[in-house]
C-alpha cells in the first residue's frame, strides 16, 4: 500500500534536530560552506524513498542565525477562507504546517493558535481533521510554549491523520502539504538570510538542489491532478532547479538510522555546499514568485 508521511515534516515539534555547524558568518564572495551533518525525514511513497527536509529543521536554523521573529514573512492566517479547491487547501496546508512550525519556535502563543486554527479549517475541508478535535486544540493551547508537551501531543494527532492516508492511498494530496511546506519553508529562509549572512541558512539554502529534485519526482510521479495549476507548479519548480544547477553539491554518505516502531528512517550525512550570494539573489526571487502563486 502506498505510504505518505506527509504530516511528519508540518510542525516543528515532529522532528526537532541538532544541526553540527560552524557558526562562522558567510561572506558575500563565493564561498564553500562547512560539511554539516544533516537528518532528514525519508518519505516512502509507493515502495520509493523521497527525501525532503523539514521545515522544522529551517526553522530552527534561523532561530539560531539571531533573526528575531517577524511574522511579516509568514502567509495571513486570515486567507485561509480564500482558498477553495483541493490543490489549494492541500499547498496552504504545507504552507500553514511550516509557519506554525515557525511561530512555535519563537513561542508566539497567540499566532500559534491562529496558525493552528487555519490548519485545522483546512484539513476539515480537505477531509482529514479526524485528529483535530476541540479537546485535541483544548491541550494545544494548554501546552503552548511547553515543547515537550506538543511533541507528543500533535505527534499522536498527526499519527491518526496518517493513518487515514495511507488507508485512503491519498497521495497526490500528501505530495501537495510537502510542496507548500517545502516552498514556504524556502521561502522565508532566503528572506531572513538577507539580513543574516549566516554559514547554516547558506547551506540549508544551497542544500535545496538535491531536495528540489525530489520534491519535482514525487508531484509528477504521484499526482492525480491535471489542472493548469498544478502543471504551472510543477514548470515552475523545474525552472527553479534550472537555477540550482548553478550551484556545486555533494554527500557524504552516513548509515541511516530506522525506528521500526515508529516505522520512520532518519537520513544522516555530511553535505558541502559551494554557493554565491548572487545565486541565492536569483534562488529568492524565484522562490518568492512561486510561493505567491500559492499564497495569493
Amino acid at each position: 500500500m502506498k505510504h505518505l508521511h506527509i504530516f511528519a515534516l508540518l510542525f516543528f515539534c515532529m522532528s526537532i534536530v541538532s544541526c553540527d555547524q560552524s557558526n562562522t558568518p558567510a561572506s558575500n564572495d563565493d564561498a564553500q560552506s562547512d560539511g554539516s551533518s544533516e537528518e532528514a525525514k525519508v518519505t516512502k511513497v509507493g515502495g520509493r524513498l523521497f527525501s525532503i527536509p523539514s521545515p522544522a529543521q529551517t526553522a530552527i536554523l534561523i532561530k539560531k542565525s539571531g533573526a528575531e521573529y517577524t511574522n511579516s514573512i509568514l502567509s495571513d492566517y486570515k486567507d485561509v477562507s480564500k482558498y477553495d479547491s483541493k490543490i489549494q487547501q492541500g499547498l496552504n496546508l504545507g504552507v500553514y504546517g511550516a509557519d506554525l512550525g515557525y511561530v512555535n519556535l519563537y513561542n508566539q502563543t497567540q499566532d500559534a493558535v491562529h496558525y493552528l486554527n487555519s490548519v485545522k479549517k483546512l484539513s476539515d475541508e480537505l477531509g482529514i481533521s479526524s485528529a483535530f478535535t476541540p479537546e485535541f486544540v483544548e491541550k494545544f493551547q494548554d501546552n503552548l510554549g511547553n515543547t515537550d508537551s506538543l511533541l507528543l501531543l500533535v505527534s499522536d494527532a498527526y499519527k491518526m491523520v496518517d493513518a487515514y492516508l495511507e488507508e485512503n492511498e491519498n497521495n497526490d494530496l500528501g505530495a501537495l502539504v510537502l510542496a507548500g511546506g517545502w516552498v514556504e519553508a524556502l521561502y522565508f529562509t532566503t528572506k531572513i538570510y538577507k539580513d543574516h549572512k549566516t554559514a547554516e541558512l547558506k547551506q540549508r539554502i544551497g542544500e535545496q538542489k538535491f531536495s528540489i529534485s525530489n520534491l519535482i519526482e514525487m508531484m509528477v510521479t504521484f499526482s492525480n491532478n491535471d489542472s493548469d495549476q498544478y502543471k504551472e507548479l510543477v514548470e515552475a519548480l523545474q525552472d527553479l532547479e534550472q537555477e540550482y544547477n548553478q550551484v556545486t553539491a555533494s554527500y557524504e554518505y552516513a548509515d541511516p538510522q530506522v525506528n521500526e516502531e515508529e516505522k520512520l528512517t532518519v537520513i544522516k550525512n555530511k553535505t558541502t555546499v559551494d554557493i554565491s550570494d548572487e545565486v541565492i539573489e536569483q534562488i529568492s526571487s524565484k522562490i518568492a514568485q512561486i510561493r505567491s502563486s500559492i499564497v495569493e
